[in-house]
């Protein structure tokens, strides 16, 4: 049992693969719209069940009970070794280098 007031994320599809636009990529296309969104349950419920939720905005959310307690995971990609070769050049054509930080 998850209870009321607790922070949660919950799943739903938006618009199923064939209710989507046909002004987009094929593959998009091929695939329904999803959401997850994470705020606070409104009413005890248990792991799968259509539950609501208020979200920080205070939108109110219907979806699948997904998780507990979810974390912000979000990263910016995997190390790419150029776009740090870019960072150290750009600051030297900006400041003149290290020795002007």
């Amino acid at each position: 049992m998850v209870k009321k007031g607790s922070w949660v994320m919950v799943h739903d599809i938006v618009l199923e693969a064939n209710e989507r636009s046909t002004n987009l990529p094929e593959d998009t296309k091929k695939v329904p719209l999803e959401m997850w969104a994470k705020g606070f349950l409104l009413e005890d419920g248990q792991m799968g069940d259509i539950v609501e939720i208020k979200t920080i905005t205070d939108r109110l959310v219907k979806g699948t009970l997904l998780e507990v307690n979810p974390s912000y995971d979000h990263n910016f990609g995997k190390f790419v070794p150029e776009i740090l070769e870019i960072g150290i050049r750009l600051k030297h054509i900006l400041w003149g280098g290290e020795a002007n930080e």
